[in-house]
């Protein structure tokens, strides 16, 4: 079997060609699984500014970590990175990482005081989407001192107090997988990522922003991805094509799409069938009211 160097975590593991991807099988990204990595994406990625690469690629592996460690399929190529990095379901604070640690600790046990073998520390700091060893061992202190967490060697248990907590912050269950179609270029990309996903979240899923181009067809959204999705939010404000087919495809395999569109190319959509009947909205704020009314 080839093998290939992990861009992300840094391993030289076994890879399996499928299409146009590169499937990395059981590197720290995604122990005992798999991730998917387009091949015209290493020569982007490698290019990265040694800055960049320090900042980048430990979140894109904590992402693909968490991913995989919640069943879904991660597709990724070199435009998906910086989406990814910028959202705002990737935790920043101490507190927001440790919050990770815990819900990975319920994910795997039944119950408090179950223990959970991370072994070796050195290869899971992805875990918090932490940068280096340190900081997960403060991480881990400082869940220990707020007694949320037991920690036996490489054995961790969750306390009676953290199992709750993880619990709380999970919804009592795993978030699920929800992919906002837009149009590439679009000024709306960061005040959605500020103002419509924190809303989404709140109501068990986990959005992912995902951007149409104008590249050929067989560079748009990747089909797998979609297909991982429990909802879709698709906005034809400027009637990409990409995000049809995307919505469609997603419609044809039973998926939930709830369809978005901007007041000021409400009256100027093409596309008039039945199955679409797009939420018009002016602003964000306006529209995340609008969402969360349907998702109620």
């Amino acid at each position: 079997m080839m093998k290939k160097h992990c861009l992300f975590c840094d391993e030289i593991v076994p890879i399996e060609q499928e299409g146009d991807y590169d499937n990395y099988l059981n590197c720290s990204c995604s122990p005992g699984g798999l991730y998917h990595l387009r091949r015209d994406s290493y020569e982007s990625i490698n290019a990265l500014p040694h800055p960049k690469k320090r900042d980048l690629l430990h979140i894109i592996s904590a992402y693909i970590r968490e991913k995989t460690d919640c069943d879904d399929k991660v597709y990724l190529k070199a435009d998906d990175l910086e989406s990814i990095a910028n959202s705002p379901n990737i935790p920043v604070t101490i507190e927001d990482k440790g919050n990770r640690l815990l819900q990975y600790l319920y994910r795997h046990s039944e119950g408090p005081e179950e223990p959970v073998a991370i072994h070796p520390l050195s290869n899971n700091y992805n875990l918090t989407y932490s940068p280096n060893l340190q900081e997960l061992v403060y991480i881990i202190d400082k869940l220990g001192n707020e007694q949320l967490l037991i920690r036996e060697g490489m054995n961790f248990k969750l306390t009676e107090k953290g199992w709750n907590e993880a619990a709380a912050s999970a919804g009592g269950k795993k978030l699920k997988a929800c992919s906002i179609l837009i149009q590439g270029g679009n000024e709306i990309h960061e005040e959605w990522q500020e103002k419509l996903l924190p809303k989404i979240g709140q109501f068990g899923y986990m959005p992912t922003l995902l951007t149409h181009t104008e590249l050929p067809e067989n560079e748009q959204y990747d089909l797998g991805l979609i297909a991982d999705n429990k909802l879709i939010i698709a906005d034809v404000t400027g009637q990409a094509p990409g995000v049809y087919f995307a919505a469609g495809y997603a419609m044809g395999r039973g998926i939930p799409v709830i369809w978005t569109v901007n007041s000021s190319d409400a009256d100027k959509l093409t596309v008039q069938l039945q199955e679409i009947r797009p939420i018009v909205w002016d602003t964000a704020e306006e529209l995340a009211v609008l969402i969360q009314q349907k998702l109620s």
